[in-house]
């Protein structure tokens, strides 16, 4: 996971000065070529927005406007919960799952995107960036890797952390409404749509007086390719989202059929 985040990093950078370089360099572009090229962009937040943003672009204010660029955008800090057969609470088939609510949370972020503008309030973008899932377990407990069902074992250790966790790669595909912008140069957003996630791993961590820090990384039945959808509201930079996946949480693991996953909380940047 450190490689695949040191690797996104480097590519921001890389990407930043060549489309610095590109833009210095530009000459006058004729206005036939103008109505046809792609907007280009790093930046932070909305597309239209000229904070923290790098931009090449050849093209007028006519739409549709495409675009295709690299950003930090939709950062998500909320919570999670589990769903198990349409209940918060969970079955005794799941039991061991408890967890402590406030300290199972949901964090992600989008790294890149590409969409199409049709109007001022109106666009249409897939984007993708990390997603990841912290279940803070109360149980002294160990999920155990490389098992054919998820299975796990009762310790005889007093575990100040023992955290169960899931890495996707995330690819959403959105739909935003936004207002004009008021006097302030702010706008309100609703933006919805599909969420698709790719598994690229789960961990457990776990702090212990006994064995001090444990980091064991395994898919953990985690399903592969997981899909739902979700809703963002906001208003400026700030607002809130939920997000719910419709198939389960684990695959071929029998007993956590129907376990589901919702989160909600806040969102930075639209």
């Amino acid at each position: 996971m450190k490689r695949i985040i040191i690797t996104t990093i480097l590519s921001i950078a890389i990407f930043g000065a060549f489309a610095q370089t590109k833009k210095d360099s530009s000459m006058a572009v004729p206005d036939s070529v103008k109505r046809k090229s792609v907007n280009i962009s790093l930046s932070v937040g909305d597309d239209d927005s000229h904070r923290w943003k790098d931009t090449t672009t050849y093209n007028d204010r006519s739409y549709p406007r495409f675009s295709f660029g690299i950003t930090f955008s939709r950062f998500d800090l909320g919570l999670a919960t589990l769903i198990d057969n349409g209940s918060f609470t969970l079955s005794p088939k799941n039991d061991f799952l408890r967890y402590r609510s406030w300290k199972t949370s949901n964090v992600g972020f989008d790294l890149v995107q590409m969409g199409v503008r049709f109007n001022p309030n109106f666009k249409i973008y897939l984007s993708g960036g990390f997603d990841w899932t912290l279940i803070r377990l109360r149980e002294d407990i160990t999920i155990l890797p490389n098992q054919p069902v998820l299975t796990y074992r009762r310790d005889n250790i007093d575990y100040s952390k023992n955290r169960f966790s899931s890495t996707y790669l995330r690819i959403p595909l959105s739909f935003d409404f936004r207002t004009n912008e008021n006097n302030e140069g702010k706008r309100a957003h609703i933006v919805f749509g599909p969420d698709g996630g790719l598994l690229l791993g789960g961990r457990v961590k776990q702090i212990s007086k006994e064995n001090g820090k444990q980091k064991i990384d395994d898919d953990y039945h985690f399903t592969k390719f997981r899909y739902g959808g979700f809703v963002r509201f906001g208003y400026g930079d700030m607002g809130i989202f939920a997000k719910y996946y419709f198939n389960d949480m684990f695959e071929n693991s029998p007993d956590q059929k129907g376990l589901k996953n919702l989160s909600f909380g806040f969102t930075l940047g639209f």
